[in-house]
């Protein structure tokens, strides 16, 4: 499979974006940007975390958005703080719901809010950025 012809791009504000297909496979490019991120940052104790929580923000607008890309946007809120977003060009909001034991799917947002200090989606006329935080305890 060709990789993504995209660049990392800093973001002008401490932070990195890149957009992305829309397919699964992107997932791995956002966990390589998060820990590359937290590396320069000196935040490496958030690369784990954080690289469950961009597999399943990437997960979900692979699995509900429109179009044919996303956009993953890394960055450094404050000393200790880093925001992973996705965003998509659909307006439907994620639902934390769940998940049954039979499930295969639903537990995404579940463990989302139970590795990010806050996690929410901010509503565009274009569509929704998905966003978690993730803090350094000192």
């Amino acid at each position: 499979m060709p990789q993504p012809t995209t660049r990392a791009r800093r973001t002008g504000h401490p932070g990195y974006s890149e957009t992305l297909p829309r397919q699964p496979e992107s997932a791995a490019t956002a966990r390589r940007l998060l820990r590359t991120a937290c590396a320069v940052w000196g935040l490496d104790d958030l690369a784990e975390n954080g690289a469950l929580i961009v597999s399943e923000l990437v997960a979900n607008a692979v699995q509900h958005a429109r179009r044919e890309s996303i956009r993953v946007v890394v960055e450094r809120t404050t000393v200790l703080t880093v925001r992973v977003a996705v965003a998509d060009f659909s307006r439907t909001r994620p639902v934390e719901r769940e998940a049954g034991d039979e499930d295969e799917d639903g537990r995404g947002l579940t463990l989302v809010a139970a590795l990010a200090a806050d996690w929410g989606t901010d509503e565009r006329r274009w569509g929704k950025i998905v966003w978690a935080d993730l803090e350094e305890q000192k």
